[in-house]
């Protein structure tokens, strides 16, 4: 237990440090040599992450963006993709939805190019592509359109050299939006929380990543099954966490994210909760699942999967 709370301890620091470097006026500088060195041109392997499960309620969202920064910390650049009609992502990270002259919608429909839709955040690393209410007519829209189910693939293609990790945040439904998010995806996060009716539905979208995989994009791997909303003082976290070890067993990522109040309000205030508590339950982690995706045995475990 001592072990882990120093742990925790020094990833707080490591946080706390970040945020404090953010708003040195040479910030800018520093972090652009950082890029070019841990972030160049030797080391474009990006990784494209499309975080989905139809249920609403487990925690999508708040992994996208919670992820997204958590990576941005550690200097990689980092780019969120608002693929769901709500625009909580967009919300969360600070950005007016309402006064968006172009979102994602546009670029999906060709109207803009995705260099054209990429906005700043509160963190030089992380960018965001955010989105809107119109989002709800593209499926509409694109209906009977040809190879609709590529439009985020296309999209997304151009931006791939810029970044490190691409995060997609779904809806929660298996839409068109879902369907192009795992089309332009190299892997597959599921957030899974740990309540009675958690593994419900679980089933009908591993079969929609089968036959994307057969189908649209035969690369797409499923990264981990991440456990949210834990609350180790009840029995029933447990158990479901013990169904998804038992029936999943190493897709399960180690780090589990807990209930936490400081994750719920975050977001009311247009901020990833290292931004707003780096030093609650919450932040820590999810600096703890940003560092083992970064793990280079998870890396090649997961390409491997």
């Amino acid at each position: 237990m001592a072990a882990g709370r120093t742990l925790r301890q020094a990833d707080a620091a490591i946080v706390r440090r970040a945020i404090v470097i953010k708003v040195v006026p040479v910030w800018h500088n520093v972090t652009r040599f950082s890029n070019e060195f841990f972030c160049g041109r030797r080391c474009r392997m990006v990784r494209v992450i499309c975080i989905a499960n139809q249920k609403g309620g487990v925690g999508k969202t708040t992994t996208a963006i919670n992820l997204s920064a958590s990576l941005a910390v550690f200097e990689k650049r980092t780019l969120l993709v608002d693929c769901d009609p709500q625009a909580n992502a967009t919300s969360g990270m600070g950005l007016d939805k309402n006064a968006l002259s172009q979102t994602l919608y546009q670029g999906l429909l060709g109207e803009a190019a995705g260099q054209g839709l990429v906005r700043d955040s509160l963190l030089p690393c992380l960018k965001v592509i955010p989105a809107n209410v119109e989002l709800i007519g593209f499926e509409v829209e694109m209906m009977a359109a040809p190879e609709r189910e590529k439009c985020l693939r296309e999209l997304i293609a151009p931006l791939r050299p810029q970044f490190d990790y691409i995060i997609l945040d779904c809806p929660p439904s298996l839409s068109l939006l879902t369907l192009n998010a795992l089309t332009a995806a190299d892997s597959l996060i599921i957030p899974l929380q740990c309540e009675f009716y958690a593994l419900e539905g679980l089933g009908q979208l591993l079969q929609t990543v089968k036959r994307v995989k057969r189908a649209l994009n035969p690369g797409l791997e499923i990264t981990g099954i991440l456990l949210t909303m834990f609350d180790r003082r009840t029995n029933l976290a447990h158990q479901v966490a013990a169904e998804a070890e038992k029936h999943f067993k190493d897709l399960v990522f180690k780090t589990t994210i807990p209930r936490n109040i400081r994750l719920g309000e975050a977001p009311s205030f247009g901020k990833p909760i290292i931004l707003y508590d780096a030093t609650s339950q919450g932040a820590l982690s999810y600096i703890e699942l940003a560092r083992e995706i970064m793990t280079p045995t998870f890396e090649t475990s997961a390409a491997s999967a």
